[in-house]
């Protein structure tokens, strides 16, 4: 995802002016002339298309449309934390700090290397800060330079969904949601709330990112995804992410039509006999299928193999006597089409499956009408 370049000297005056009702002391507090000031507020409206303020003797009121973006736009100017800061700058960085290199970056933006390693040495001197390390072709952030990162990530991602209610304002359909999905919530639950959502909201995109929660949970602290999808962390939750139960899923042993073990007596005696696929170490359905055997009276065996990708178990499983532990929703297909088999769990497994997203984010209408959705979805059973 590649932001747009945004003036934040801009949203830095319009913010000021709402908190304070005055140019004068607007002015004052951002250390810009009420001549620049004035313009600022004046550019921005033009590029809005809306009146932000009504300017009258007693001072500047904001107008609705001022009232939608001002907490967006004061966020955004906190998490930048300096006047300083061009929009050119934060894009810049941010790009790199994405891509990982300027190269990279420059094919993602269009950009030359040249202009962004420009940008990026004019915003370090601007902070203060040495905020990237090369290493080759490639760079590496600095601790200074992975929190700016986040703060500008944060940033924009406040300011995206600002412009949105502003245009939702003005009878525009824009705007878009970024889900983080996780295997368990691509089955049936995410497409389902997708379909619906999209009827009622056609003009606003719907951008999903597949990956773990090792792979999401960054890009969601950092503003590139709005909310993520799947198993919920039993614990060591960090504070700056909030989760929310949704529904419960019973995953039961998975294995090929016509394995030994369906034709076992017993075949909780045999769950050490076939290899086994699963995902890594710490993901709670690993940790579920170690507490199901313990409680079944057997150490857990070694795995096999470790794997996330249902796409990809779903052919180790189809070509050999190795054993799984999925959601039956995830390999529906293959099961009612009689190529792959379920049994129950010899003890109960339970995981919590719902949404997770940063502590204290502040949804669009439309990002609030996709939570709705997710929620009726699982009621009705299409988890």
């Amino acid at each position: 995802m590649v932001d747009p370049v945004v003036n934040m000297r801009h949203f830095a005056a319009f913010a000021a002016t709402v908190r304070h009702g005055s140019v004068t002391k607007a002015a004052r507090a951002v250390n810009l002339t009420q001549p620049a000031l004035t313009q600022a507020i004046a550019r921005l409206e033009a590029e809005l298309g809306v009146t932000l303020f009504e300017r009258r003797a007693s001072g500047m009121t904001p107008t609705e449309p001022a009232c939608l973006l001002a907490p967006r736009a004061e966020a955004a100017t906190v998490h930048v934390g300096s006047p300083r800061v061009t929009g050119t700058q934060l894009r810049a960085f941010l790009a790199v700090a994405r891509a990982g290199s300027y190269a990279a970056a420059g094919e993602a933006t269009g950009l030359s290397a040249a202009s962004l390693h420009r940008a990026v040495a004019d915003l370090s001197v601007a902070l203060g800060q040495r905020l990237v390390d090369r290493r080759g072709r490639s760079v590496m952030l600095t601790a200074a330079g992975a929190r700016r990162a986040r703060a500008f990530g944060l940033a924009m991602a406040e300011l995206r969904s600002g412009l949105a209610e502003v245009a939702a304002w003005q009878g525009k359909a824009a705007g878009r949601i970024v889900v983080g999905a996780m295997p368990l919530s691509r089955a049936r639950w995410l497409p389902e709330t997708i379909l619906r959502f999209r009827a009622g909201y056609p003009g606003v995109g719907v951008v999903v990112v597949e990956g773990s929660h090792a792979e999401l949970a960054g890009p969601l602290r950092d503003g590139e995804v709005d909310l993520m999808l799947g198993a919920l962390r039993e614990q060591g939750l960090a504070d700056d992410l909030a989760q929310e139960a949704v529904f419960e899923d019973r995953p039961q042993l998975v294995m090929r039509t016509g394995h030994p073990i369906l034709a076992a007596s017993d075949p909780t005696g045999r769950l050490t006999e076939f290899p086994w696929i699963l995902p890594a170490r710490e993901t709670p359905l690993r940790l579920y299928w170690e507490s199901m055997m313990r409680a079944a009276g057997m150490d857990p065996p070694p795995v096999g193999v470790e794997c996330g990708s249902v796409l990809t178990v779903r052919q180790l499983l189809l070509g050999s006597d190795a054993l799984t532990l999925l959601s039956p929703a995830q390999l529906a297909v293959e099961l009612q089409a009689g190529v792959l088999a379920s049994l129950p769990t010899p003890a109960p497994v339970v995981r919590r499956i719902g949404i997770t997203t940063r502590a204290g984010w502040r949804p669009t209408a439309p990002q609030a009408a996709f939570v709705a959705l997710l929620r009726e979805v699982a009621r009705e059973g299409f988890a």
